[in-house]
């Protein structure tokens, strides 16, 4: 049996910007993971999650396709990565097999809470790392990012794809999207195998290193968000005010390379300046695309939080979801967390996940 998992994320800066060419985004690996295991089968194959046991997929084999019993499921992401990986398996020579997959996610709670915290692109990664380990491929972790990032671009259709790269390489990532266009032209122009080993326009990968003093608070509003909602309704804005528009990446940009320098100068202080700034540019992005990225639970969240030194924002699209608060670890907590429960957020008690 082979199991993999993959890592849950949560934006630090740079959101919204980031699903632009080449713009700066910092994003965190979190402990709470997507899980896949595979077991070979000789008859029929399946594909079982935990969170979704009415909606389990069964198939065959004919040739090297994988035919379904049935089509409607929730599955869209697993079967992108599934697909694409055995493109990958089938031209590097390997004979295509039958299997069960199953997949449990820790990403939401047991009661059914979603905290916002990347299940698509952590259960997009664990389901292709799990077969590469099932066909026996060795990729690099750029070469699995490259492959899972093609599984959940074709899926999802935008996106940065940042929240890929945190599941793969885990830890403190600074991220800058690749050129999608690109993509989509040379695709049908090279094979799978021969597009993973190439360089892509304007991606950059980095691990950062936070200051060891640097501690990170998350709490959780109760109200999911629709990201992909917002992302539609910000892509009108952009159309309709675009000097501003342009005016709000280039502030993202200059903020998040000073945020980065504050890495690795292990500079808490300046961190925190360039956090507090990268709130400031998100709310001038909502007063003119007239999108609520800071509801007043966030709001209210951010406020308890700074009057005790804390620097804080929202975490990802905004809306609700998950607001975050990077503070000097010597700093007493255990009120702010009293206040938060007072105010109906929820403290998620996560650590940075660093990849082994």
């Amino acid at each position: 049996m082979i199991t993999a998992k993959a890592p849950g994320k949560l934006y630090i800066a740079g959101e919204y910007a980031v699903v632009e060419t080449g713009f700066p985004a910092i994003i965190v690996a979190l402990n709470q993971f997507v899980t896949v295991t595979i077991e070979e089968s000789h008859e029929y194959g399946s594909i079982v999650s935990k969170q979704y046991q009415e909606n389990s997929l069964y198939w065959q084999r004919q040739g090297d396709e994988m035919v379904f019993d049935n089509r409607d499921n929730p599955f869209h992401y697993i079967l992108s990565a599934i697909r694409l990986t055995e493109q990958y398996a089938h031209q590097a020579g390997k004979t295509l097999r039958v299997y069960h997959l199953r997949v449990n996610s820790d990403l939401d709670s047991a009661d059914g809470k979603k905290y916002g915290l990347g299940s698509s692109a952590a259960v997009t990664v664990a389901t292709v790392k799990s077969l590469c380990a099932f066909y026996e491929l060795s990729l690099s972790n750029d070469q699995l990012y490259k492959l899972a990032a093609i599984a959940h671009l074709d899926v999802q259709g935008n996106g940065s794809l940042g929240d890929i790269a945190a599941s793969v390489f885990g830890g403190w990532v600074a991220y800058r999207s690749f050129d999608k266009q690109w993509l989509a032209d040379i695709r049908p122009t090279v094979s799978l195998t021969e597009l993973l080993e190439m360089p892509w326009p304007s991606l950059s990968i980095e691990l950062l290193t936070p200051p060891a003093e640097l501690s990170l608070l998350i709490g959780w509003t109760g109200s999911p968000a629709s990201t992909s909602h917002l992302v539609d309704k910000i892509a009108l804005a952009k159309t309709e005010r675009q000097a501003d528009y342009q005016n709000f990446l280039a502030a993202s940009k200059a903020c998040l390379e000073a945020m980065v320098e504050g890495f690795r100068r292990n500079d808490l202080a300046q961190i925190q300046a360039e956090l507090r700034h990268n709130r400031a540019i998100l709310q001038d992005l909502a007063h003119f695309s007239h999108v609520a990225i800071e509801t007043p639970i966030l709001q209210k969240m951010g406020a308890l939080a700074e009057a005790i030194g804390g620097a804080a924002k929202t975490s990802g699209a905004g809306g609700g979801d998950c607001g975050i608060v990077i503070i000097n670890r010597a700093i007493e907590t255990e009120a702010l967390f009293e206040q938060w429960r007072a105010n109906q957020i929820e403290r998620l008690n996560l650590a940075v996940h660093l990849v082994d």
